[in-house]
């Protein structure tokens, strides 16, 4: 369940915090709308990573069109 607090809540931050939890940050709104997120730092750490593979997938597949891909034949052969 997300929880969306208006920004005007963090006056209590403490009790803003106690609702994060792992994969359910806590929406702030500023005028009804979300403009900020709290998370833990644990699913921070997991979003930069999975950041970095998304990269490294799309680097490998520029790099096999440009280049071709290696068939299942070859990659045993490895």
């Amino acid at each position: 369940m997300s929880h969306i607090r208006p920004v005007c809540d963090l006056e209590n931050y403490m009790e803003v915090l106690k609702e994060v939890r792992k994969n359910q940050p806590v929406y702030l709104t500023i005028d009804g709308h979300i403009e900020y997120a709290i998370l833990k730092i644990e699913d921070l750490y997991r979003l930069r990573a999975s950041v970095a593979l998304l990269a490294q997938l799309e680097e490998g597949e520029k790099s096999a069109r440009e280049g071709g891909w290696i068939s299942a034949d070859k990659l045993l052969d490895l």
